[in-house]
Formats: structure tokens, C-alpha cells, sequence
């Protein structure tokens, strides 16, 4: 076999041979870790660009950015995905260890960490049966809590609820069907929390939607509901999955208003339904439950009036006719009256004679009594008290002490007004009053130098002179 080339010999005189020849493959061109990665990662995901895998999750964990992460096995193989943000917030159920699902989505390489995982876009339960054997685990574990308990529930519904307070989404037809039933039957006030009803985060609100109304405070701003609705339309299990959830089945279990749940059709039971005082086949149902119908009301209350219109009637009626049984029984009023009728007329006779008994008793005294009126003795009786009544003005004359200063005397007085009567008590006093017939002049004691003289007062005029007479009688 002839050669390509000659050979040709080095220049240290060994032998020139090709480097394939010497060491073969070591002539193809070397691949750095990131090529390497980057075509199995386009091998991998061409190859596997779509697919559906069925397993049980293991190690599921929410990461804080919102990722999921888990991995999917059976029994002799294990693989491990993620879900990212988007398609984890719109799950229908809560993803826990040991359900078994369907992921679907694609198959690619972590270079990272020199492994492969599934990119889920969706994940379901693997069959309803799981979603039940689920629903069943959960349902027995609350219920072993007492959870469901008759004895926590109330016992019956606010008759005619003042508030009432509806948990649900605002923009679905359910909302819409409560209140244009509560309208048709009794119009009340209405509290609407709006909620997701249905993907990531549906539970949480609710909960907090219920456990929001508990906590509203009576005679607040907002009125605290008498009665709480939770209503949601009908779906599938994996919709109305979100009232299943254990924060939701708690939240309606604790909450101190009686509530109604009202979710999904009349086929479709949550735990949310075991879990509330009441629970009714439909939305529409419940708002029937919650209220009355206002005709109804207005009906009755017309019955009981008008029993009520009777019964007053009727005992007015008997009431009558026991008066009118009794009235009989009663003596006439002419044969009630005639013995006091009797009695004024001989108290009228005793009156009348007594006043005229009376006014000739007075007459004769009168009569007597003028008699003894003589015009002569009247005239004597006159001239004695006159000449008694002139003896005692002279004797008040002679006795007035100011009759005594016109002839000389003088009357003493101390700075007070008061009469000085003897010489010691006039060196006490200092200053004094002399008063004179015809006025008064002020003098000071021991020589002290006396006070300016004060302008003399006029003298009284002495009371006329009664005409003399005789002696006449003082008694």
C-alpha cells in the first residue's frame, strides 16, 4: 500500500510520520463545556419538544419569586421540572406531595448543573379519582378536628337581615343573580367583597374576604353584616378547587356570622359547604334562603292585623254585652237620686228656716241695742273724753324738756348726739353740742380752743297755746 507522502526523515534523523498516524482522533477540533451544553440542549429539546408526562410529585416547593419546582416520578424513574411565575398563579388546585398528575410541557438541560427537567406549561390531576381520594384525605383530617361539627354551626338564619355580606367575584353572573333575587324578594343592603374565585391566590382571598367580614366592628362606618353569602358558579372540580382549600374551610368554620355557601351546582360539594352553618344548592338559592319574600311579609302582617282587628272586636262585643247585663241588674236612676233628692229639699227647709230664726234674733238685738243710743249721753260721753284728752296735751306740754330752754336752760350733747347728763362724762367726751332755744353752739372741754361756731339752727316753733279753760278732769 503506497503512502500519500514520502517520508521524509527529521532533522534529529527519526523517521516523519502523520500525527493522525501516531495518535489518531486527536485531530478533531476540541468542543469548550458551553458547546458541549448548548447542543445537547437543542439535541434534547428538538427531540422533545412537546410532551406529556404522567408521575407522582415529589418535593414540591414555591420559591419566592413565584416558580414551582418538584420532580415527577413513578417507580423506577425520576425527573424533576419547574413551572415559572405565569403558568404556576393560574393552577386550578394546590400542588402537594403524592398527588399524581399530568405535566405538559418540554424537555430541556440545566448546563448548570449538567442535568435535564421538564418546562411545565400545564399541570392537571392525573383523573378526578385523585382529585377525590384528595378531597376525601382533606375532608377526613378536618373533620377529625371537628371542623364540621354540628355543634359549631348556628342553629337557623337571621330572619330579615339588615346586611348581608357576599363573597365573590364582581364581574361573574352570580353576583348578579343574588342581588336581582334579593331585589324580587326583599330588598336589603349589600356588602359585596370581590374575589377570585377560581386559580393561584382564589383561596387566600376568600379566606380573607370571610375572615374581613368577621372582623368588621358593630356601629362602625361600615355596617357589620348579619349574614355572609360565598357563592361561586358551577365548574369542575379542578375549578372549584380553590373551596376545598384548607384557609378557606378555617376561615368559614371560625367566622362568628352565619353563613351560607353557595358554590358550584346543586351536584357540585366543597368542604366550604361542610364547613358553613347552611349550605345551598346554588347562588340563586342562597339569596332565597338569606331573605323573606316582602309580599309574603306584608300578607302576614295583614292576616295578624286582621285577627288581631277581630280579636279586639270581639272582646269590645262580649265587654258590651256584660255592661249591658249588668246595667239591667242596676236600680233607676230616679230610685237612686229620691233619697237624696229628699234629704237637699229638708236640708233646704232647716236653711231657710234657721236664717230667718236667725235674722229676728239679730233684728230684736239691733232694736234693743239702739234704744240705749239717747243724743244727751252720747253729748256727755263727748265733753269727758274731750276734756280728758285736753289735761293730758297740757301735761305732755309741761313734761317737754324743750319748753325748758326758752327760759335759759340749755341742752348738752356729745359729738354722738347722745345727752350728756353729767360733768364726767362731758370731760370724756371733749367736743359738745349746746343746744339752745334758737339753735346750737359747738364747745370744746378743758380749753382745747373750741370749734368754729356752726350756723344756729332755727329755733322750734313752740306748739300754739291752747285757749284756757277750766280745769276740766286728767282722768
Amino acid at each position: 500500500m503506497s503512502v500519500p507522502f514520502p517520508d521524509m526523515a527529521s532533522d534529529d534523523g527519526t523517521e516523519a510520520r502523520l500525527l493522525a498516524e501516531a495518535a489518531p482522533g486527536d485531530n478533531a477540533p476540541a468542543l469548550s463545556v458551553s458547546q458541549l451544553s448548548a447542543a445537547i440542549k437543542r439535541t434534547v429539546e428538538d427531540g422533545f419538544a412537546r410532551v406529556r408526562v404522567r408521575g407522582e410529585l415529589s418535593g414540591t416547593k414555591r420559591a419566592a419569586s413565584g416558580h414551582f419546582y418538584a420532580a415527577l416520578k413513578d417507580d423506577n424513574a425520576l425527573i424533576d421540572m419547574v413551572m415559572w411565575k405565569g403558568q404556576a398563579a393560574r393552577l386550578a388546585f394546590r400542588p402537594e406531595d403524592g398527588i399524581e398528575v399530568i405535566a405538559t410541557g418540554k424537555l430541556t438541560t440545566y448546563p448548570g448543573r449538567s442535568k435535564y427537567q421538564l418546562v411545565v406549561d400545564t399541570l392537571e390531576v392525573a383523573g378526578e379519582g385523585a382529585l377525590m381520594l384528595l378531597f376525601e384525605k382533606l375532608k377526613a383530617r378536618l373533620g377529625a378536628e371537628g371542623l364540621f361539627d354540628r355543634e359549631r354551626k348556628y342553629d337557623r338564619l337571621p330572619y330579615l337581615p339588615r346586611t348581608i355580606g357576599v363573597v365573590t367575584s364582581p364581574t361573574g353572573a352570580v353576583i348578579r343573580d343574588i342581588l336581582h333575587r334579593l331585589a324580587d324578594r326583599c330588598p336589603t343592603h349589600v356588602i359585596v367583597w370581590p374575589v377570585l374565585v377560581q386559580g393561584d391566590g382564589a383561596a387566600a382571598q376568600v379566606a380573607n374576604a370571610v375572615r374581613g367580614f368577621d372582623a368588621i366592628a358593630p356601629g362602625g362606618p361600615v355596617p357589620r353584616p348579619d349574614l355572609v353569602i360565598v357563592a361561586r358558579g358551577g365548574g369542575s372540580i379542578e375549578d372549584l378547587w380553590a373551596f376545598n382549600e384548607e384557609v378557606v374551610v378555617r376561615a368559614i368554620a371560625d367566622c362568628r356570622i352565619p353563613t351560607i355557601s353557595a358554590v358550584g351546582h346543586e351536584t357540585d360539594v366543597t368542604l366550604a359547604d361542610y364547613a358553613a352553618d347552611v349550605r345551598a344548592p346554588t347562588p340563586t338559592a342562597a339569596a332565597e334562603m338569606a331573605v323573606p319574600v316582602r309580599a309574603e311579609l306584608q300578607a302576614q302582617l295583614a292576616t295578624w292585623n286582621g285577627r288581631i282587628i277581630g280579636a279586639a272586636n270581639r272582646h269590645q262585643a262580649l265587654a258590651s254585652e256584660r255592661l249591658t247585663a249588668l246595667a239591667r241588674h242596676l236600680p233607676k236612676r230616679d230610685a237612686l237620686y229620691a233619697p237624696q233628692r229628699q234629704r237637699l229639699d229638708d236640708a233646704g227647709d232647716r236653711l231657710d228656716r234657721s236664717q230667718r230664726h236667725r235674722l229676728t234674733v239679730i233684728s230684736e238685738r239691733l232694736a234693743t241695742r239702739g234704744a240705749a243710743l239717747r243724743p244727751a249721753l252720747l253729748a256727755r260721753r263727748w265733753d269727758r273724753d274731750r276734756a280728758l284728752l285736753e289735761g293730758l296735751g297740757r301735761l305732755l306740754d309741761s313734761l317737754d324738756p324743750r319748753a325748758l330752754l326758752s327760759r335759759g336752760y340749755a341742752m348738752v350733747r356729745d359729738g354722738g348726739g347722745a345727752i350728756v347728763t353729767t360733768a364726767a362724762k362731758a370731760r370724756a367726751a371733749g367736743h359738745l353740742q349746746l343746744q339752745f332755744a334758737d339753735g346750737e353752739v359747738p364747745v370744746a372741754v378743758g380749753g382745747d380752743g373750741a370749734s368754729p361756731p356752726a350756723t344756729p339752727k332755727p329755733a322750734r316753733k313752740a306748739p300754739p297755746a291752747e285757749p284756757k279753760r277750766g280745769q276740766g278732769e286728767l282722768f
